[in-house]
């Protein structure tokens, strides 16, 4: 379903049905396949699905004070890539890495939890962990003030898993560092799960209001932010069908 296999898919459909008594029928969902490539690609369809989660959560307002830890999603690093070349690689979403570097900074005596496994469907020893850990000490963050939690191969696992592994105590204050597109999803995951997180979003992928109607003249740069906005709602849809949110597009809690 996802929006360039989707297109691929429709192509060789239509190219497969004008060699049989359907060629009409083909040419015209080759046009069809077209038209939707040209809107995912140069439309601002990407930017209208992306808009309403990047934006649901604002950024994380200090003034209450230090937290007392810091959870950071995996979903940076190639752990394939990282293997083949015995070195971290980073894929995309490197804003998950730079943040909690410099919130190590702000607040010295915080926690920090990286929580990434790895999401293949055949299970390796190549964990997101292992490779984030020394970007992160890198990055000035000391290595016993990281905690990893090397298993979770999904947002709902990193939830699961990471409530195990630091056992919050009430009262605490825990900052869930994330891509802003995905924070919906994740807050949602983290409260079902019983653990009380506070939404600190990085990673966006457009502008505000005013790129709501933008179109684009690079064709890739389109179809990703639909891929990542088309991927989004899809897991937002799976997940709350599964029971593992409480609503559709979970937002800030209410006062």
């Amino acid at each position: 379903m996802l929006p360039i296999n989707l297109i691929i898919e429709l192509g060789i459909v239509s190219v497969v049905l004008m060699a049989t008594r359907f060629a009409a029928f083909g040419r015209k969902l080759a046009a069809a396949t077209l038209i939707l490539l040209a809107l995912a690609a140069f439309s601002p369809l990407g930017n209208l699905l992306l808009y309403p989660l990047q934006s649901r959560f604002p950024p994380w307002d200090p003034s209450r004070g230090a937290p007392d830890g810091i959870i950071v999603l995996g979903g940076s690093i190639d752990t394939d890539l990282s293997a083949a070349h015995r070195t971290p690689v980073v894929a995309h979403a490197a804003d998950r890495l730079f943040a909690p570097a410099e919130l190590a900074r702000r607040y010295p005596n915080t926690r920090i939890v990286f929580t990434g496994g790895t999401a293949n469907l055949v299970s390796t020893d190549s964990r997101e962990a292992d490779y984030s850990a020394p970007i992160l000490e890198n990055l000035g963050i000391a290595k016993q003030r990281l905690i990893l939690e090397r298993d979770s191969r999904n947002t709902y696992e990193n939830a699961i898993f990471t409530k195990q592994l630091v056992a919050p105590k009430p009262g605490e204050r825990w900052l869930l560092v994330t891509s802003a597109f995905h924070m919906p999803r994740s807050m949602g995951i983290f409260r079902k799960a019983g653990f009380d997180v506070e939404a600190y979003p990085v990673d966006w992928r457009m502008g505000g209001r005013d790129d709501l109607f933008s179109f684009t003249n690079v064709g890739t740069d389109g179809l990703g932010r639909t891929e990542v906005a088309v991927r989004e709602w899809i897991g937002l849809i799976a997940y709350r069908l599964m029971g593992r949110t409480g609503e559709l597009l979970p937002g800030p809690a209410k006062d």
